[in-house]
């Protein structure tokens, strides 16, 4: 099939960004064409069957604060289908478990004195009461919460989860990215002060769907399958590469990572330009999903403060969603951010799940082998943005070098982190910025 054709926007990635910018053009009648490499639309929301329901290849949830999506949810009229409850978190620490579900939880965190317990307690309303963020992008993360929680509340709960989630990049992290984690969190909580999630029936890629549909509804196109190699100006229009022909526009959003950005664009886009969009660093992950016949325990989020532990993070979704919802499988994420030359990357899963099943045995002595019924593993390249200090001096702007070029990608999303609440936000913002320009035109 030929998918040569002539339309006024061409987005790549179908990702959540690109969804909800295609969402605000083709809203104002505007010709739009997405583009998605994968098989299927979502990029890190995509999802795989479990017990005839949908799973997100990688663990998802929102916070209560998380207004953007739970704006998008009430127009597709799909309030019915967020769950949002209570979630047990905490810490695996010198080979003992630790609740940090509540305030009151943390006041029994042993492994610090009474006096840290307290400075750990303050860090979240610390990080609240912080007006300019700018005033934090000349520290690293190591650096600001060594200097409000001081040396041992460092050691013991941040160090092994900067080094968890950014491995070589650890210390290169900005406070910034830290400071918008902790505020964010503080404010995802009940009265009684414990934190509360949110989550989508039927996994994220349910409301990928919805969206989709009515973007199909409205008179988009969505092409899945369809890689792009190149794009590049031609004759006052944009002309973007595909395997089986070429989409003709007026104007592109790419938003993809920056060094795919970068390999499309390479062939007319200035050195200095390229080199910028290969500036911002990149961590990988992978992702081991175990369907299990019974639970692990009672905890949603685990944190693993243990750097020798092949996994930051075990993640038990069917302590916030139940296992019925999956056939009566229990649900486990054990989840690595990692260096795509780390070995553990190019493993395939039953190599990861004998490597890694001896440390989940270390966590849980009573797991035995047979609790497993299936296990799948998920590769995400381009996983997290490496946010330094003076981040904002490395993002590129959504305009382009050359009229009707635009990138609007997670590395663009500052000072929050990339998810799935701010990628609607920032995709909604530019295509109805460019709706605005095209009207004008028009």
């Amino acid at each position: 099939m030929n998918l040569t054709h002539k339309t006024q926007v061409t987005i790549i990635g179908g990702g959540f960004t690109g969804l909800s910018a295609a969402y605000e053009l083709v809203k104002q009648g505007i010709a739009v064409t997405v583009l998605e490499a994968e098989p299927e639309i979502g990029g890190l929301a995509a999802a795989f069957d479990v017990g005839g329901q949908k799973l997100d290849r990688f663990y998802h949830h929102w916070f209560t604060n998380d207004m953007e999506v739970m704006e998008l949810i009430g127009e597709l009229d799909l309030n019915d289908r967020v769950e949002i409850n209570p979630t047990n978190t905490g810490i695996y620490y010198a080979n003992n478990f630790f609740k940090l579900s509540t305030p009151r939880h943390l006041l029994n965190f042993t492994p610090i004195s009474f006096i840290d317990r307290i400075r750990l307690g303050l860090l979240t309303l610390r990080a609240r009461r912080v007006k300019n963020w700018m005033e934090l992008e000349e520290k690293t993360a190591h650096e600001w919460l060594k200097e409000i929680g001081g040396e041992n509340v460092y050691r013991v709960v941040w160090e092994p989860l900067l080094k968890g989630k950014f491995g070589p990049y650890s210390e290169q992290v900005s406070a910034v990215w830290f400071w918008n984690k902790l505020k964010l969190r503080g404010g995802s909580r009940g009265k009684g002060g414990e934190e509360r999630l949110a989550y989508f029936k039927g996994g994220f890629i349910g409301l990928a769907d919805a969206l989709a549909q009515r973007i199909l509804d409205l008179g988009g196109r969505i092409e899945t399958n369809t890689p792009v190699s190149t794009i590049k100006p031609v004759d006052n229009v944009w002309q973007t590469a595909i395997p089986n022909g070429v989409v003709t526009s007026d104007r592109v959003i790419a938003t993809t990572a920056l060094p795919l950005v970068a390999d499309m664009v390479h062939s007319w886009a200035s050195h200095d330009y390229v080199k910028s969009l290969e500036r911002i660093h990149y961590i990988g992950n992978v992702c081991l999903v175990l369907e299990l016949d019974r639970p692990l325990s009672r905890t949603y989020w685990l944190n693993v403060n243990d750097p020798s532990f092949p996994f930051v993070g075990v993640i038990e979704h069917t302590n916030f969603e139940r296992p019925e919802t999956y056939g009566g499988n229990h649900i486990v994420y054990l989840s690595k951010y990692l260096p795509p030359t780390d070995p553990l990357y190019s493993m395939n899963a039953d190599e990861l799940l004998d490597y890694t099943l001896p440390y989940l045995q270390k966590m849980f002595p009573s797991m035995e082998r047979n609790w497993i019924r299936r296990h799948h593993l998920w590769r995400a390249r381009w996983s997290q943005p490496v946010v330094e200090k003076h981040y904002s001096t490395l993002i590129p702007s959504e305009d382009g070098p050359l009229n009707g070029f635009h990138i609007c990608s997670m590395a663009q999303i500052y000072p929050e982190d990339r998810g799935t609440n701010y990628a609607i936000r920032e995709g909604r913002k530019i295509g109805n910025r460019i709706s605005l320009v095209i009207s004008k035109k028009q």
